[in-house]
């Protein structure tokens, strides 16, 4: 059974996210190189079920994950990495607790932007496509610097 058959973009990048080796890579894609990681996923998936956005489609994803990125998924993210240190005067296990709040919150967040990206996504048409260039389309939207060794790292690791 292909991945198109098989799995949604949520279970797929649930999937491709169990691999240590894509973890680390989308997060240096995150984290380093700004990039919008549901967006480099809904691009990845795009590819592996056969689907190709076009320009238009790649405007609309990056248009949806800018606005949910600014508005839900970063303030979100700054938080909980806010509460990673100790705080004077607060037992750690209460800080914890809201951190661990603020994070499931932070995936509930990024699991609706991929599903506003999976209904963004074309039909698919025919087999699966070549990852990378769709990662570089969708970066090149996302940001004025492509991070094309990261972005190869990153297709290079996803399962198959």
């Amino acid at each position: 059974m292909s991945d198109t058959e098989t799995f949604g973009l949520w279970d797929w990048s649930l999937r491709a996210w169990a691999v240590a080796a894509v973890h680390t890579a989308a997060l240096d894609l995150q984290d380093a190189q700004g990039q919008n990681l549901p967006l480099i996923l809904w691009a990845a998936w795009c590819a592996r079920t056969g689907r190709v956005p076009d320009a238009d489609d790649i405007e609309a994803a990056c248009d949806t994950a800018r606005v949910w990125q600014e508005t839900a998924v970063a303030p979100l993210r700054a938080v909980r990495r806010a509460l990673k240190s100790r705080m004077p005067d607060f037992e750690d296990a209460d800080r914890e607790a809201i951190r661990a709040q603020v994070k499931a919150i932070e995936l509930d967040a990024e699991k609706r932007l991929l599903a506003t990206l999976e209904a963004l996504a074309p039909a698919p048409a025919g087999a699966a496509k070549p990852v990378l260039p769709a990662l570089i389309a969708v970066a090149r939207e996302w940001s004025p610097i492509t991070p094309r060794r990261s972005l190869e790292l990153f297709a290079e690791r996803l399962p198959a």
